[in-house]
């Protein structure tokens, strides 16, 4: 990868990639790694380092046509299975969503609200929907980050996981305001779906929970 001899940064190891941030070509940028897998068979683990990074990369990319901001991609290296994308200057909305007004938390949840609807319009699934993925820079614009467990889907089903995702994530994080939250998510998610559209999304959110409460309830048996 080109220019790619500056210091790394660990910033998250996770268990498909590690980011770091470092210098490329007078930028501060983000490197994301896929590492190779021990347990998988080497040919078969190039082909699904291979396949995501890509796959990343093009969701980024179709998010940002859809008019959802992203990080700008400056390069994907297909034989270290790596990206090398924009650094997004803000705050994860993690950090901040309950130590601000409450003014402020339902305007920011509606805006996410909206990009998550821009997002399933155009059948792109994030995958991994939390307030860690998304980056509140100083002029009030929202990023979204970090595709790599995204999909192409026009499913209901895969529409409605994607945001019971968010919803857990903000019972687990922002337990206090979660259901205001969460409200103020779907009248976002509404004006770009529909009200019918997203009816049927949120009747699949409760048959998805209705089904964990199931699977939890026979567990305890």
């Amino acid at each position: 990868m080109d220019n790619m001899n500056s210091p790394k940064e660990l910033l998250r190891k996770g268990a498909e990639a590690s980011l770091y941030t470092t210098t490329w070509q007078n930028r501060r940028v983000i490197l994301k790694n896929r590492l190779p897998k021990a347990y998988r068979h080497e040919k078969l683990d190039k082909q699904i380092r291979y396949y995501r990074t890509i796959h990343e990369a093009q969701l980024i990319h179709e998010a940002k046509k859809a008019g959802v901001p992203t990080p700008k991609i400056y390069e994907v290296d297909i034989a270290s299975s790596s990206i090398i994308m924009e650094y997004i200057e803000g705050q994860q909305v993690k950090a901040l969503l309950s130590s601000i007004s409450k003014t402020e938390r339902e305007r920011i949840c509606q805006k996410i609200g909206v990009l998550i609807g821009k997002l399933h319009k155009v059948g792109i699934i994030h995958g991994d929907l939390t307030t860690s993925n998304m980056i509140l820079e100083s002029t009030g614009r929202i990023v979204l980050v970090d595709f790599g467990l995204g999909e192409k889907s026009e499913e209901i089903e895969a529409k409605g996981v994607d945001l019971h995702l968010m919803k857990r994530a903000l019972q687990s994080t922002h337990y206090q305001n979660a259901e205001d939250c969460f409200a103020k998510v779907i009248t976002g998610y509404s004006k770009i779906l529909g009200a019918e559209d997203t009816k049927d999304i949120l009747d699949k959110i409760n048959e998805v929970e209705k089904r964990g409460r199931y699977v939890a309830e026979r567990k305890q048996k």
